[in-house]
């Protein structure tokens, strides 16, 4: 199947694409939208747009544009977003607990945003049994009965650097194959897992770069 061969930078666009839909099919499925249209409203070229959209089929007509709502579930159904897809977040400290929060309120707002949390970690036992929106905090050990028993496929990691491999060790033995890390160190895993890190304080220093020299 040639979708082995799609690079990630194709498929990390494809979620902004989903979001712009999310938005149009609230107000009408059934209207049309060019992917000049598409590609100013998430931020790239037309070009790029079709290109992106043609590794995955013809979902458009040429002149006239895709259909708001087709287009949208064919990208849910690319993107695994069809059924409930469980997630679990590990680090339930200041980060960790406001990403829970988050996350929680953007399932309950958005249709097509099926990754649901289901389950809290921490290694701090004084939050074990604590509840953050009703779910409760579980401890390190629990992991490869709570994967098995929720059908954990992405855990999110918001743990301090020197923690973040034990952790994700855990987690990729239990079974889990995806990994959203919030750690300020790169994670070594098997191929077989797909790893995303945020480094905010990279990304900071990235943009200190822009900012102008002579700025107070």
């Amino acid at each position: 199947m040639r979708w082995n061969k799609i690079s990630d930078a194709v498929i990390r666009r494809l979620p902004l694409y989903l979001r712009v839909l999310d938005e149009l099919a609230n107000e009408d499925e059934g209207a049309l939208i060019s992917s000049q249209e598409l590609g100013i409203k998430a931020g790239v070229g037309p070009a790029l747009v079709r290109k992106d959209l043609a590794w995955f089929g013809e979902f458009g007509k040429q002149g006239v544009g895709y259909e708001v709502g087709f287009l949208r579930n064919e990208l849910r159904k690319i993107l695994n977003l069809e059924q409930e897809m469980a997630v679990a977040l590990v680090g339930v400290g200041s980060l960790g607990e406001a990403l829970a929060r988050y996350h929680l309120k953007r399932y309950a707002d958005t249709d097509s945003f099926n990754l649901r949390l289901v389950a809290l970690f921490d290694s701090d036992p004084a939050k074990v049994g604590r509840e953050v929106e009703g779910i409760t905090i579980s401890s390190l050990e629990e992991v490869p009965q709570k994967v098995a028993e929720q059908q954990i496929k992405v855990v999110i990691l918001a743990v301090p650097a020197d923690a973040a491999q034990d952790v994700a060790n855990r987690f990729v033995r239990a079974g889990v194959r995806c990994i959203l890390n919030y750690a300020p160190v790169k994670l070594i895993t098997p191929e077989t897992v797909q790893v995303a890190t945020v480094d905010l304080s990279l990304e900071l220093q990235r943009l200190a770069y822009y900012v102008p020299k002579n700025a107070n």
